[in-house]
Order: C-alpha cells, then sequence, then structure tokens
C-alpha cells in the first residue's frame, strides 16, 4: 500500500517490494486514486520488465518478473 509515501520514494519501494517478496508472485500494489502514484509505478514496472496488470483502477497486479 502506497498511501502515504512520498512521490520521490516510491520507484526504490516498488523494486525493493517486488524482488524482496518475488516468491510470492502475483503481488498486489495498491496505488490508490493518485493518477501520478500509477503512472511512477507503471514507469518503474516497466523500466525494469516486470509483468503487471491493473486489474481496477489504482490496483496493480505483477504477474512476472
Amino acid at each position: 500500500d502506497l498511501h502515504g509515501e512520498r512521490h520521490h520514494n516510491v520507484d526504490d519501494l516498488i523494486i525493493d517490494f517486488v524482488f524482496q517478496y518475488q516468491s510470492k508472485i502475483p503481488l498486489i500494489i495498491i496505488c490508490g486514486n493518485s493518477q501520478k502514484m500509477i503512472k511512477i509505478c507503471e514507469t518503474v514496472l516497466n523500466k525494469n520488465s516486470i509483468s503487471f496488470s491493473m486489474t481496477r483502477f489504482g490496483i496493480i497486479r505483477i504477474e512476472k518478473i
């Protein structure tokens, strides 16, 4: 859950979370209603070639690393 996190911290938080819990994939990241937070998450995941889907607005499901 990224609620309350600053935008400039999100890149590292996402990567740390995904790699720390990669054995438990699929993972869920809750971005909330912030379009900017969603865009940051999508950019970080795409940049690192991490497959994901958005099951609902503001919820990203990590499918594969």
